[in-house]
């Protein structure tokens, strides 16, 4: 009797559904279908997601690094105006918001990895600038302007990484990962606003190192770029044409949502940007606080939590529709600056923090919410009778992109608005309150805006 041995094999390996080409290239990327998403998918757009976040941090960091400087400027030696000084901060917004338009074409034109790493590498050019400029107290105001105009770069890079990550999530998740990536960019501001104090000053007695208040990121910046060229891909679908790009530029949707993204995120750069410089103004004596041998501000606490709640804004939404969420951030965004208003004349620092950080909270969540509103409104525009749970087709979902984008930068211009009316405020009558009060104007007719959206979807049986 003979016996048959069987000798077993060595399995095959295990191969991607997703092919992926050289230059880390993936095709047949469809976020929403569940089998793809479950078996790869998810773990590729969660590794894409912290490295985007990461480089658009750093973007943040560099965006914000003149709000904090220009408040260190005259003990450094150099004498500007009022005026001038809020050119400063403002500068930068201007540009950045001016740059999002084209960012957000370079993801579809050369890969979300790719311009990853060329947007990250910019940043070199407005940190070691920064450095150099404010190594001499005898440089012209007009070098200063251009440098600080520099630092736009990142502020472009927030719409080329939500238009990428976008693509990468389906639209069930996109409201968390979208406030994901904002917020953890958005902590830039934060973070430059807390560390560039104690570093100019740390072991510098009498004297500010302020060079190494650009200089300091400089490593970082280059951990981004490596990380970005070995952690992250590129989408072969991730494609906006101009077709794309003209759908989305007339539909009114887009305009409707550029000008409520003003006033949620607009208002948190804006007022990210000014805060150390009102706080100065205000209150002297609170504008520094010793700690060891350093210095600390606590403006950074606005663009702290204002970032802090940007995730849990989109969540929100995500649950229970971008408009309602929107709504309640316009209606707490109005009461906390006409609280700053009422209480100013008491000359209370710790109301005034206090009110204004209830401020941040509302325009950070309405960040979230709002953007969320994007995807669902384009989708809804396709056709899809449920835009919010549900991306619509791929062209639609391309348009979205765009869009995205598209109304970033609009809503970045309230990060050049928000100074130069303050400024204006404080040139005119020699304060703060009147700007404030343009502003609970404005949020009041942006949360009239908001009603009718939200009121139109519902009698279309539809969350928005």
């Amino acid at each position: 009797m003979t016996s048959t041995v069987s000798v077993p094999t060595a399995a095959p390996a295990a191969q991607s559904a997703l092919p992926v080409r050289p230059g880390r290239w993936i095709d047949g990327w469809n976020a929403e279908d569940t089998i793809q998403w479950h078996a790869e998918g998810a773990a590729i757009a969660q590794r894409n997601l912290r490295w985007s976040i990461f480089a658009e941090f750093l973007g943040f960091v560099v965006w914000q690094l003149w709000s904090i400087v220009v408040v260190a400027l005259p003990a450094a030696g150099f004498h500007f105006t009022t005026g001038q000084t809020f050119w400063l901060i403002s500068m930068p917004s201007l540009v950045g918001a001016t740059l999002r338009f084209p960012y957000t074409f370079m993801v579809p034109k050369l890969g979300g990895r790719n311009w990853t790493m060329v947007s990250a590498a910019l940043l070199l050019i407005p940190a070691i600038g920064l450095a150099l400029c404010v190594a001499n107290p005898q440089t012209p105001f007009g070098v200063m302007l251009l440098v600080a105009a520099l630092a736009g770069f990142g502020g472009g890079n927030f719409a080329s990484s939500m238009a990428n990550i976008t693509f990468f999530y389906p639209q069930r998740k996109k409201g968390w990962a979208l406030g994901l990536n904002a917020a953890g960019g958005n902590l830039g501001a934060a973070v430059a606003q807390f560390a560039v104090p104690i570093v100019i000053t740390i072991g510098a007695g009498a004297t500010l190192q302020l060079p190494l208040a650009g200089l300091v990121w400089v490593p970082l910046i280059l951990v981004a770029v490596i990380g970005a060229w070995r952690r992250m891909d590129n989408l072969s679908n991730a494609r906006a044409d101009v077709k794309a790009s003209l759908a989305a530029l007339r539909a009114p949707e887009l305009w409707l949502m550029a000008l409520l993204y003003i006033g949620t995120f607009g208002s948190f750069i804006g007022f990210s940007g000014v805060f150390p410089k009102l706080i100065a103004d205000q209150f002297p004596a609170f504008s520094a606080f010793p700690v060891g041998g350093a210095t600390l501000s606590l403006a950074f606490l606005g663009a702290l939590v204002g970032s802090l709640a940007r995730p849990f804004g989109g969540r929100l939404a995500d649950r229970f529709g971008g408009s309602t969420i929107t709504i309640a951030a316009f209606v707490v965004m109005a009461l906390g600056a006409l609280a700053v208003i009422l209480t100013l004349p008491l000359d209370n620092f710790w109301l005034f923090l206090g009110f204004f950080l209830v401020l941040f909270i509302a325009s950070g969540a309405g960040n979230g919410a709002t953007y969320r509103m994007i995807p669902t409104l384009f989708a809804l525009r396709s056709g899809t009778a449920d835009g919010h749970s549900f991306a619509g087709d791929v062209s639609s979902q391309r348009t979205a992109a765009a869009a995205l984008g598209i109304v970033s930068a609009f809503g970045a211009y309230g990060g050049f608005v928000i100074p130069q009316v303050l400024g204006l405020s404080k040139a005119t009558t020699g304060g703060y309150a009147a700007g404030l009060t343009w502003f609970v104007a404005a949020y009041v007719v942006l949360l009239a805006i908001t009603v009718a959206v939200a009121i139109r979807g519902r009698r279309r049986g539809v969350r928005i």
